[in-house]
């Protein structure tokens, strides 16, 4: 690097690799697809400035935040153009920010041998920094981060309940489906009826990005506040109903018109959606249902007729 300031700072190819954390090959390739700036050329050699390294520095930035590069690309063709990016970053920035209060935590490999009972179980670890419960701190094998202390804790109170470590992680396994469906359809509705008008520029205007950077802080708590009531609700539904099977209480009888909920596993209620739609996924599950029970019950009654036939013809 040669100059006297930051200003007039000056870069070969490989000296900017070393300062961005780029690679070379990677440069020539953001070279190549109009995402830098073209260097001054100096007899046989490129020249790279400031203005390089803070554009490397954007796309990395970008690029972690998920954005695929023909979409940086557009961002940063807007930007070049005068519009700005301050609005869609502010966005950006909201997106990716907490939604919860939650706070990380770490635990020691001792700490969490203990709290589940003091037996040292490599595969259960492994199994929970699968699931992303645990994250393994780089040069510290004894030692993780805990991104939700509180689903770690829920683990710890279940195990010390009774339950097996794999049937928790089963469990949780097919809770996250469930909530990962649950969220996509919270994030599709509100995209088709509140954040739409907003996204139809590419990239949106600095305005319309920092109004819907504000409506994502005021809807942020809704799905989590949608989800505690409904899940509560359930589940004074579903406990009453269990315990009243387990004390042996009397079924009442369901009224043909009556409904009842019936939980089905998240790739099923995905697979039925893409094939019928939607808004048509209990009609067509009903459909279903009672096409099932009427195959079933001719089926009964073919067998019951059959055995019946072969009892009159017995001597």
């Amino acid at each position: 690097m040669t100059g006297a300031g930051a200003q007039a700072a000056e870069y070969r190819i490989e000296d900017l690799a070393h300062a961005s954390g780029a690679t070379v090959r990677t440069i020539r390739a953001y070279q190549d697809r109009g995402l830098l700036p073209t260097p001054e050329r100096r007899g046989r050699a490129n020249v790279y400035r400031e203005t390089h390294l803070a554009r490397l520095r954007q796309i990395a930035d970008l690029l972690d935040r998920g954005y695929t590069l023909a979409s940086i690309k557009e961002l940063l063709e807007a930007w070049d153009a005068g519009r700005g990016l301050g609005g869609v970053l502010g966005l950006v920035a909201e997106v990716h920010g907490p939604w919860t209060d939650e706070e990380a935590d770490r635990i020691s490999r001792r700490e969490l041998d203990a709290r589940f009972g003091g037996r040292q179980d490599d595969e259960a670890i492994a199994e929970a920094v699968e699931l992303g419960v645990l994250e393994r701190v780089p040069g510290r094998d004894d030692e993780f981060l805990v991104p939700s202390p509180q689903e770690l804790a829920v683990a710890v109170e279940l195990y010390g309940a009774g339950v097996p470590l794999p049937a928790i992680s089963g469990h949780l396994r097919e809770l996250r489906g469930q909530v990962e469906h649950i969220a996509s359809r919270f994030l599709e509705f509100t995209t088709e009826h509140v954040f739409a008008r907003y996204l139809g520029h590419r990239p949106p205007t600095d305005s319309d990005a920092a109004e819907a950077a504000s409506l994502v802080r005021r809807l942020r708590p809704l799905a989590q506040q949608t989800v505690d009531a409904e899940l509560a609700r359930a589940m004074r539904t579903f406990a009453t109903r269990h315990l009243h099977h387990h004390l042996g209480a009397e079924e009442r009888a369901i009224a043909e018109d009556a409904t009842r909920p019936v939980l089905l596993p998240a790739r099923t209620t995905q697979a039925v959606q893409e094939l019928v739609g939607a808004e048509r996924v209990a009609d067509f599950v009903t459909a279903a249902t009672e096409r099932e029970v009427q195959a079933r019950t001719l089926d009964d009654l073919t067998a019951t007729h059959i055995k019946e036939g072969e009892i009159d013809e017995s001597p």
